[in-house]
């Protein structure tokens, strides 16, 4: 029997103004926590067996950088986009997360094969959900 493929994992470290809010925000969107690599300045959240999002209290977050810290509701430092598995599940997420407090961010994206809307966390971090057609990816 052969050991399985090792698969790469992505950590997103984003600082947080209210982590407590931060992890009831993303738990209520549906996603886990991992109480292992979480505390009174982390909570892990799992985004997928190989996505983790690390929410950062911003004391904590500026003991990794020399840099300042981006307001993300002024700046934008990153798009964050996430797949889905149907144009449903992308409205449903994103519907969600602005029932949760969420902004919009941007236009609904609706080429046919390929369809995506976008909000903005309570720190205003940009979270891309888009759904592709898997027969425009194969062909």
């Amino acid at each position: 029997m052969t050991a399985p493929a090792y698969q790469q994992m992505i950590f997103v470290n984003l600082p947080v103004n209210d982590l407590d809010a931060s992890k009831k925000f993303f738990t209520e969107l549906g996603y886990t926590i991992n109480p292992q690599f979480s505390d009174e300045n982390a909570t892990s959240v799992v985004i997928s067996d190989t996505i983790v999002a690390m929410l950062l209290t911003k004391p904590f977050y500026a003991t990794f950088t020399k840099k300042e810290i981006a307001d993300a509701t002024k700046t934008s430092e990153a798009l964050i986009a996430l797949s889905a598995e149907s144009r449903d599940k992308v409205d449903e997420l994103v519907d969600r997360a602005l029932a949760l407090g969420a902004t919009p961010s941007g236009e609904t994206q609706d080429m046919g094969f390929m369809y995506g809307r976008a909000f903005d966390d309570l720190d205003g971090h940009t979270w891309e959900i888009i759904w592709m057609d898997p027969t425009a990816v194969e062909g």
